[in-house]
């Protein structure tokens, strides 16, 4: 059964799907239609937004949200309880919430054309749909905005913000970086692996779960332990994230069965599986390293792989571990109760999606 979406995700949504509207409709009008298909407000080129405004317009009516469209609000919520975690006003802390789910729209149009991924939240990728250098400079757009939401509020808080956003976004594109590399190479170690995801998906999430403190005057030890908190929970996230591209459902998923052993990418249960050093694992090698495109067959037989070597076991128990990690850290410092138990609400939310 799909896990239950938290209510304070949704809540999220509602208030800085706004402020998301608003900043994209500073955009030139090309730029901007590129940007509200990405984030679900038209169903396609020229067409209305679901909420009767302009693409890049701030319509008050509802985005298309869920799992289609604009996608969940993970990252802005988080921001908000930072924000609520350091007693702060949330509706203060929108725009470093917004801003933070701008960059993880600049990361995901760029991923789509570097990996090649043709749909993006059962639709079409932006890419496809307007061309490549189009869904390039839309991606740049809204990594600029970002940091223009941020440097626009007064106040130490949010300068401190906006540095640990760049510092963020400078780690996640180390980690595509690496993540590219590993397309090259076919003596990828686990460690390196783990090290790629810790830069590509944990330092994002551990600026989303620090940054709202941060803008709300939150101590020194609050955003420390914050931050700790969500790179471990962007470890699991991305071990969950794993698991899906090889057994995720495209209902869930929004991409074919089994996608990334389509792409042979080195994801963290393949390279887990293939240096495991079982029989399984060198004919798994092997099978990924044929010239020849992977058959249907092929794919099959390579998820048995996967398994049989040990890698779903060893990320579904990894996912645990950093789970239980990152619980530790909210543990150990001062903050309401209630939203502590948000915050692991959406931790565990995002590694128990079906797979």
């Amino acid at each position: 059964m799909t896990p239950v979406v938290p209510a304070v995700v949704a809540a999220a949504r509602q208030l800085v799907d706004p402020v998301l509207r608003e900043a994209v409709a500073r955009l030139d009008p090309i730029t901007a239609r590129v940007a509200g298909y990405h984030f679900g407000w038209t169903e396609e080129p020229g067409g209305a937004s679901p909420g009767g405004g302009s693409p890049g317009g701030a319509s008050s009516g509802r985005s298309s949200g869920g799992s289609s469209g604009g996608g969940k609000a993970l990252r802005p919520a988080l921001v908000l309880l930072s924000a609520r975690a350091a007693g702060g006003d949330v509706a203060r802390c929108s725009p470093a919430a917004a801003a933070v789910e701008l960059v993880h729209a600049f990361s995901l149009l760029h991923d789509d054309i570097m990996d090649g991924d043709r749909m993006r939240r059962h639709r079409p990728a932006a890419w496809t749909v307007f061309g490549g250098s189009e869904a390039i400079l839309a991606g740049d757009a809204l990594l600029a905005l970002a940091g223009e939401l941020l440097v626009e509020r007064d106040g130490s808080g949010h300068l401190d913000a906006a540095r640990s956003l760049s510092l963020a976004v400078r780690g996640l594109i180390a980690g595509q970086g690496m993540d590219l590399e590993f397309e090259r190479r076919d003596d990828v170690s686990l460690d390196e692996c783990l090290r790629m995801s810790a830069r590509k998906t944990g330092d994002l999430l551990a600026c989303a779960c620090s940054i709202g403190a941060m803008t709300a005057g939150g101590s020194a030890e609050l955003v420390e332990a914050l931050a700790a908190f969500g790179a471990e929970a962007g470890l699991a996230f991305q071990l969950a994230d794993d698991l899906l591209g090889i057994w995720g459902s495209p209902e869930t998923t929004g991409k074919p069965v089994r996608s990334d052993l389509r792409a042979r990418k080195k994801s963290l249960p393949i390279v887990a599986a293939i240096t495991g050093g079982g029989a399984a694992g060198e004919r798994l090698a092997r099978l990924l390293a044929q010239l020849a495109p992977l058959s249907e067959p092929d794919l099959v037989e390579a998820a048995r792989l996967v398994a049989e070597a040990g890698g779903r076991t060893w990320a579904e128990t990894e996912a645990k571990h950093r789970l239980d990690t990152a619980g530790r850290h909210l543990a150990g410092v001062e903050m309401p109760a209630a939203v502590r138990e948000e915050f692991l609400d959406i931790a565990r939310f995002i590694t128990a999606r079906d797979h």
